[in-house]
């Protein structure tokens, strides 16, 4: 039923005071336009959330196009890298003992194995033939020395001849023949004392030449040592003329220090310098190590091998160490000035070299970079990074330059 229809006389509902169906009016149409103005509210936030949607899909759709990259932080400073190479030792002294005179051994007081201290008797040797010479050259020497007398005496008395002629010739009681023959006389007994003392220093020389080949008919130990070979024995005929070869009657090693001789790579060769520490173990000594001093190196590099031979010297007081053992040396590498240690997994093979992505001002950038040791899963980088660089972990082969990046999360 139509709202006017009620408002008609006789249309069969009971008459209303006019004034009473305005105020119906009022309120039917005060409801329409609420109603309206409901529905225009719903239709106008459905209509913002649309709009806010679809912002919020564009900012997603943005972010989601840049990629999120995890970085890593280079650390400073290289780990600790030693070298293990073989050697072998030596005695720090090692010498043959040989004859200086020659005879037949008499006796020998030390075998193999012996420690000796220097200046101990080793062995005699019976020399006759020596000491008969060294007797007979005593005897020349005390015959010159006599003659020296003698010519003195005869020299002495030639002056008194002279002084006493030159006057009488001065004087006119001899004549001047007489007194130059006294004067010349006089110069030659001079001369022959001259003569006579040169002789005597001579004979001293050749005694004492033969109390040294008597005294080498004692072999003494020249340092403090271990015998190592005996290659003599008693009644053995030793021959140290100049013509023979000299046999070598003991071997003596001082084994209170030794040396380790080791050939260092030459791409490890900045590791031998003079005064670094080195450790020595050896397969005898199972979890035992010997610790020693590199002392010199040859300063030159072998061209068949291309290393440096360098020594170590490790003392061994208690002799536990013997010479000729095969030993491993333990060399500390210097760390590289000023490098940096990555992951592995940062790396970038590129066909113009090796490069790392870095994140700076929110852009990618390839870096180029100079590898040094590589110790497994970190490698050392020389150059081309500092410690406060931020590097992709994990980069796309296929990432350049100048690409947008967020970082996902920095790691230490």
């Amino acid at each position: 039923m139509l709202m006017d229809d009620l408002d008609k006389p006789g249309s069969g509902s009971t008459d209303l005071p006019r004034g009473t169906t305005r105020k119906r009016r009022s309120l039917k149409l005060a409801g329409l336009i609420a109603t309206a103005v409901a529905v225009g509210g719903v239709i106008y936030a459905n209509i913002v959330d649309r709009v806010d949607a679809e912002a919020k899909l564009a900012r997603t759709t943005l972010e989601a196009a840049v990629p999120r990259v995890t970085v890593v932080h280079p650390e400073a400073g290289a780990p600790n890298e030693e070298i293990v190479l073989p050697g072998y030792t030596q005695a720090f002294t090692d010498t043959p003992v040989s004859a200086r005179t020659s005879g037949y051994l008499e006796a020998w007081y030390f075998d193999i194995g012996a420690h000796v201290r220097k200046g101990d008797l080793l062995a005699k040797i019976n020399s006759p033939e020596v000491d008969q010479e060294l007797d007979q050259a005593k005897g020349q020497l005390a015959q010159d020395e006599a003659a020296v007398k003698q010519a003195q005496a005869n020299a002495e008395l030639a002056k008194v001849t002279y002084d006493r002629s030159a006057t009488l010739v001065q004087e006119g009681w001899n004549t001047q023949q007489r007194g130059d023959q006294d004067r010349l006389n006089y110069t030659a007994q001079t001369a022959a004392v001259a003569v006579a003392e040169a002789n005597v220093t001579a004979q001293r020389a050749v005694v004492g030449r033969l109390e040294e080949l008597v005294s080498f008919e004692r072999i003494t130990a020249p340092f403090d040592g271990v015998i190592t070979a005996r290659n003599t024995d008693v009644g053995a005929l030793i021959d140290a003329g100049a013509n023979s070869t000299s046999k070598e009657l003991f071997h003596l090693t001082a084994i209170e220090r030794l040396r380790t001789y080791v050939a260092i790579p030459e791409s490890y060769s900045r590791a031998a310098q003079p005064g670094a520490k080195a450790t020595l173990t050896l397969d005898e000594f199972p979890g035992e190590s010997f610790h020693g001093t590199l002392v010199r190196n040859a300063n030159a590099i072998d061209l068949s091998s291309r290393t440096l031979l360098v020594e170590v010297d490790v003392d061994n007081p208690g002799g536990r160490l013997l010479p000729g053992a095969y030993t491993f040396v333990h060399l500390s590498l210097p760390a590289a000035n000023q490098s940096v240690t990555l992951p592995a997994n940062t790396l970038l093979f590129r066909k113009e070299g090796l490069r790392v992505a870095v994140v700076r001002n929110g852009h990618t950038q390839l870096v180029p970079v100079t590898i040094g040791r590589d110790y497994g899963e970190r490698v050392e980088i020389l150059s081309g990074l500092q410690s406060t660089d931020d590097v992709i972990v994990d980069p796309s082969d296929s990432m350049i330059s100048g690409t947008p990046v967020q970082i996902e999360d920095a790691k230490q």
